[in-house]
């Protein structure tokens, strides 16, 4: 449970006295990953007015610690490691193993927090999983109502034994950039399943758009209501466990006579030649109450818990795997997403870093105004590249297994954008429309060794005239375009391509990389 706002103002004014010994934060642990080529923020505790210095690969950094904290900055260094970092104040703190290479932070919702095992090719690629310089640190669930300034965690490496503990994509990016680059690779793993962009948005990121106020609006309706909440918090919660207890007494009784009224029903329907009733579902449990702190869907609660801790330590960049929560406000997420990006870059101070993200996947109940609204961001954001997964999804599974092929398009991205290789690096993005006598002609911007279709003729089109009423479309690549036309489609007007919750499509670029969804009637 989050502290009440009385204690944390008590815990903040005794915090001198309670660190009497020189404490790096968390991040600065055993087997951390260090961010090459840019000043090294190093952070932590100590009482207050000691004198701290930190020595690391011949640099000192002296400093005075002040309200309990102190910091300082390590001039940049190349690759390598295993280093040892020493930590002198009233106390000597020694970290050791460290290394130094490219950071990055991988965080959103569960198709980012799929763990290595669960993939589809986990048992095959499980004992070739031996990279000791990649390493990951995974911050554990944390909600808060206010920003908080460490994160409990360790840093592992990578091997055969520990790679199931691993974000299956970071853990595919992170290979894939190491074999490019040969140098050490640290994962920070911040994701959860089921969360909405706004958790992770500070209260002052949520301010920047008016769009947002009523995200603003329950943040402060929360911190309102805390102390209030906390005192009947104790209350509701006793009363929810004797309501489990009862529902954990009779749930069995109460199934087993709905499956007895089930099967009457479905002997009823055989004997009338009628379908048969949806087999019922186990009765669930009582929902529980929400704490006084929020619950993770809740705006900003995880980035005070699980991003602000973060803040300032080194990265290159960040791998973003998240819209699914938001896909029934996907308007909203035009803004809010682009909000939350800069929200990002504004606290790390790092300037435009590069921010990858990767397109929801098809799945039954992904609806395409989801992807419309990440792909229209990268319009809105410099230093942004999406993956696209239209090849990888799954109609029945909002989580699909194939992980391999979205790491290593992130690592394509971040070869161009973070590594300055002159490749091609996303798949064809809709740029541009031609009306001509009964055709529309489409072109694109990264086309690379030019536009294909992966299997066949091109498929996903859809075309509509001023009746707005759409119809499949043929669709033939000339050059570096598309023609798009249609039977009875005398006069079009617009074109769509992949315009649905799981797209059948084929368009690629020689690159292999496929082309995002995009109607040409954006509203």
């Amino acid at each position: 449970m989050h502290p009440n706002f009385s204690v944390l103002a008590i815990a903040a004014a005794l915090t001198s006295s309670l660190c009497a010994e020189v404490k790096p934060n968390t991040l600065f642990s055993d087997g951390a990953v260090l961010q090459r080529g840019q000043a090294i923020p190093v952070w932590g505790t100590a009482r207050d007015g000691e004198k701290v210095t930190v020595e690391f690969q011949g640099q000192k950094a002296t400093t005075t610690a002040a309200n309990g904290k102190w910091s300082v900055h390590l001039d940049p260094l190349k690759e390598g490691g295993p280093f040892t970092m020493t930590l002198t104040g009233d106390n000597t703190v020694t970290v050791n193993n460290l290394l130094v290479g490219e950071v990055w932070l991988c965080s959103g919702q569960s198709n980012m927090n799929l763990l290595f095992s669960r993939v589809h090719n986990a048992a095959e690629e499980a004992p070739k999983a031996n990279y000791p310089e990649i390493r990951s640190f995974k911050v554990p669930v944390t909600v808060s109502l206010t920003p908080l300034a460490e994160a409990k965690g360790a840093w592992i490496a990578c091997s055969p034994e520990t790679v199931n503990e691993f974000s299956g994509v970071g853990y595919f990016f992170a290979r894939d950039i190491h074999r490019k680059l040969g140098v050490p690779i640290g994962l920070i793993h911040s994701a959860l399943g089921a969360t909405p962009a706004q958790a992770w948005t500070s209260l002052e990121g949520l301010k920047t758009d008016p769009v947002m106020q009523e995200y603003v609006d329950a943040v402060i309706r929360r911190r309102e209501n805390y102390e209030a909440e906390t005192a009947t918090y104790p209350a509701k919660l006793a009363e929810h466990e004797t309501r489990l207890a009862e529902w954990n007494e009779t749930k069995a009784k109460v199934q087993k006579e709905k499956l007895k009224a089930w099967n009457e029903a479905v002997a009823k329907a055989k004997e009338a030649g009628q379908p048969a009733p949806r087999r019922p579902r186990p009765p669930r449990p009582p929902k529980a109450p929400v704490p006084p702190e929020g619950q993770p869907t809740d705006p900003a609660v995880l980035f005070n818990g699980m991003i602000a801790p973060l803040v300032p330590y080194g990265i290159k960049g960040v791998l973003w795997y998240q819209g699914e929560s938001n896909s029934g406000r996907a308007k909203e997420y035009l803004t809010l997403f682009p909000a939350m990006i800069a929200d990002w870059r504004t606290r790390w101070k790092q300037g435009d870093f590069p921010f990858l993200y990767v397109q929801v996947a098809p799945w039954g109940g992904m609806p395409p105004e989801i992807r419309e609204a990440q792909f229209l961001s990268l319009g809105k954001v410099k230093n942004t590249a999406m993956t696209v997964t239209t090849d990888f999804g799954d109609a029945d599974d909002i989580h699909p297994k194939q992980k391999e092929p979205v790491g290593q398009r992130l690592a394509i991205a971040a070869r161009a954008l973070a590594y300055g290789e002159a490749i091609e690096y996303s798949g064809p993005l809709y740029d541009s429309m031609k009306v001509e006598i009964g055709k529309i002609i489409l072109s694109f911007q990264h086309v690379g060794g030019g536009l294909m279709a992966k299997d066949g003729p091109l498929k996903g089109f859809t075309i509509a005239g001023k009746d707005k009423e759409f119809v499949p479309a043929r669709a033939e690549i000339e050059g570096s375009t598309i023609v798009v036309s249609a039977d009875g489609v005398a006069d079009p007007q617009a074109v769509r391509y992949g315009w649905a919750n799981v797209p059948d499509v084929n368009l690629f670029n020689r690159e292999g990389l496929p082309a995002s969804p995009f109607r040409t009637d954006v509203d």
